[in-house]
């Protein structure tokens, strides 16, 4: 009787994988698939989400400023100046805040608003009325909002 390998050595194992090796295969996957669907998000709702973002910021910065002036100030979602998409209506002629979306307009409709003037106030006043915002792009909605003393942000219904 020869025998074809050694005692001890691995000629004899039956071929396969290790579980070791399994799970870095799942985990790769599971990675790789995440990584996907977040590159597949929808561009309406970055898009959307970037421009609450921006207008939170926006909104923050005018709210300052009238504070610091001691001016009235208001957001207005439509302008009266042909291209432009929005308005800060009271601010001192030396701060110039973006009045246009980044991309395609977005619809705004202020929730809380007055029908015949719609307006966010802004200040002067440290403490302003709680007030929110549905904004619109496509079949995405968000709402920004404030309860009057904290930042306006991103509501979650």
């Amino acid at each position: 009787m020869t025998q074809t390998s050694a005692p001890g050595s691995d000629a004899g194992r039956a071929a396969g994988f290790t579980l070791i090796e399994l799970l870095v295969v799942v985990a790769l996957v599971a990675i790789a698939s995440a990584t996907i669907s977040l590159a597949l998000r929808d561009p309406t709702e970055l898009q959307l989400q970037r421009e609450a973002q921006r207008l939170a910021a926006l909104l923050e910065t005018a709210r300052a400023e009238s504070r610091a002036s001691g001016l009235t100030v208001r957001w207005l979602p439509q302008s009266r100046k042909t291209g432009e998409h929005f308005q800060f209506e009271g601010l001192p002629r030396t701060i110039q805040l973006p009045s246009r979306w980044l991309g395609e307009p977005v619809a705004v409709t202020i929730t809380n608003a007055n029908a015949a003037n719609p307006a966010l106030v802004l200040g002067p006043e440290p403490i302003i009325p709680a007030q929110r915002l549905r904004l619109q792009l496509g079949s995405q909605q968000l709402t920004l909002g404030t309860d009057g003393l904290s930042a306006f942000d991103v509501v979650t219904p």
